[in-house]
């Protein structure tokens, strides 16, 4: 399997698929936003501000996530890399912090409820994620391991051997999936009125959903198998997992009541 991974080019500059991927993610989340804001409690300055904000966190700490986190010798040696953002190399984890400083900034600054803020976010979010593994999947990047299922693709940069498309399954349970239960629980339940509880269930999903989708997904070679086997990306997951689940509890036994309740 080939695709090639840029839309067009206009003189020497390529606009790549991932690149986009990126752009329509963050544009929706950012539209979805101010859709699920039904209390209006978001100024237009802050509105515009969080977007700022919040790009700035994806690109910066999803960059720095990756490079520190997963090649951080090669970046060292060879520092333009960094900046090829186009090429992939951008870190979950590290770009879902970025966005967690940023929002705790500015709904300070705006004096903002911040899980408000986070559980709205939490609702548009996976359709990045669900774009972003599309980009990855084009790119022919993060492909699975070898396998001998009816839908093994040979992916060109791999070892021309089956593999599972991973990219594809992250695509589904951390992005439509995901993107499908955030919404029902907003619009069909209650939960929306506990401030945390949706970025919790959020944060739980994905760090599941990770966790388990590793199992099919070849570790980054600079990488391999770490402790008892597991990837990176299994062990940064954990810690997303258990912070969920003490927020959760936290969310629902201390009654953290949102504006709409008030």
């Amino acid at each position: 399997m080939s695709l090639n991974p840029v839309i067009f080019r206009i003189g020497s500059v390529s606009i790549y698929w991932y690149s986009l991927a990126y752009v329509l993610g963050i544009v929706f989340a950012h539209w979805y936003l101010y859709k699920l804001d039904n209390q209006k409690i978001f100024t237009k300055n802050f509105h515009n501000s969080l977007l700022t904000a919040t790009i700035i966190g994806v690109i910066l700490g999803g960059r720095l996530g990756y490079i520190l986190i997963y090649d951080l010798s090669y970046h060292v040696s060879n520092p333009i890399e960094i900046l090829k953002t186009w090429k992939g190399g951008m870190s979950f984890h590290g770009g879902a912090i970025g966005v967690f400083l940023a929002v705790i900034i500015l709904c300070k600054r705006y004096n903002i409820p911040i899980f408000y803020t986070l559980d709205l976010i939490s609702c548009g979010v996976p359709v990045g994620l669900f774009l972003g593994r599309i980009g990855n999947f084009i790119n022919g990047e993060l492909f699975g391991r070898t396998t001998t299922i009816p839908w093994g693709i040979i992916f060109p940069k791999s070892d021309n051997l089956p593999r599972h498309p991973s990219q594809l399954y992250e695509a589904f349970f951390e992005g439509l999936l995901l993107f499908t239960v955030m919404n029902l629980l907003f619009f069909l339940t209650r939960i929306r009125l506990y401030c945390g509880v949706l970025t919790s269930i959020a944060a739980m999903w994905y760090g599941i959903a990770r966790f388990m989708v590793e199992f099919f997904r070849e570790p980054d070679y600079q990488v391999g198998y770490l402790w008892l086997g597991l990837t990176m990306g299994q062990l940064l997951s954990v810690p997303m997992i258990l912070l969920g689940t003490i927020l959760l509890l936290s969310a629902l036994n201390l009654k953290f009541t949102s504006i709409e309740k008030r």
